[in-house]
């Protein structure tokens, strides 16, 4: 199954000291919470000076934020999709969709994100926020994109793209991103994620058939309108 490239991350365009100072928060974050972590020890690990860390990022919360933000780019998906020439074409695209927010979202780096968001959302609500904004609004609007143009195309019927697209995402999920977060399961493998990624499009095509076809009726001249 092809997958769907991933744009890259907006951290391979930043400068190295950047990128070294939010891996080594990032890792510190992660091992000793937020309130563990001092900015010494993030300096100390990334090898820079306490100097050079706020000249980069004004605040131990402003790195935090970069932090999430950079691993929710890992959930970036294309901003627009192909648009579907008939049934086969969309369940393909599904799959191969699901199959990209498998592999990405499962990712321990991700994982970790969302832990760390979770852990600091009463603190730092507007660390959810990031990552909200950055990565799931995203993938749910390409979504939309897509059966919005599959319902003009007459492929599946009626409904609000968004919730299709909110519908199609529980399918893909079937809870293991809770049971990631607290442990209970491993990442899936490759043909692991291939086969969640065809069950969850073929179940969403299943739910959602063509449309019946529109009828044309004779006028009082006997030609069909």
């Amino acid at each position: 199954m092809k997958k769907i490239a991933t744009p890259p991350s907006a951290a391979t365009e930043e400068n190295p000291i950047r990128e070294r100072i939010r891996g080594a928060a990032f890792k510190a974050f992660t091992e000793h919470g937020y309130a563990g972590t001092s900015t010494l020890e993030i300096a100390t690990r990334a090898k820079v000076s306490k100097r050079d860390l706020y000249a980069n990022f004004g605040s131990k919360d402003a790195i935090l934020v970069a932090c999430i933000k950079s691993r929710a780019d890992r959930m970036r998906l294309p901003p627009e999709l192909p648009a579907p020439r008939d049934r086969g074409m969309l369940t393909a695209t599904l799959a191969a969709f699901a199959a990209n927010i498998l592999t990405e979202s499962s990712h321990p780096a991700v994982i970790a994100m969302f832990r760390l968001a979770i852990a600091e959302a009463h603190r730092s609500p507007e660390i959810a926020e990031v990552l909200e904004n950055t990565g799931r609004v995203a993938t749910r609007q390409a979504l939309a994109d897509l059966f919005e143009r599959a319902q003009s195309a007459r492929l599946i019927g009626a409904g609000d793209p968004l919730e299709l697209a909110i519908e199609f995402l529980a399918l893909v999920w079937e809870g293991l991103l809770v049971n990631l977060l607290l442990g209970l399961a491993l990442r899936p493998k490759a043909g692991e994620i291939e086969r969640r990624a065809a069950k969850a499009a073929a179940a969403f095509m299943r739910l959602h058939p063509e449309p019946p076809a529109r009828q044309c009726y004779p006028t009082a001249g006997g030609a069909a309108s």
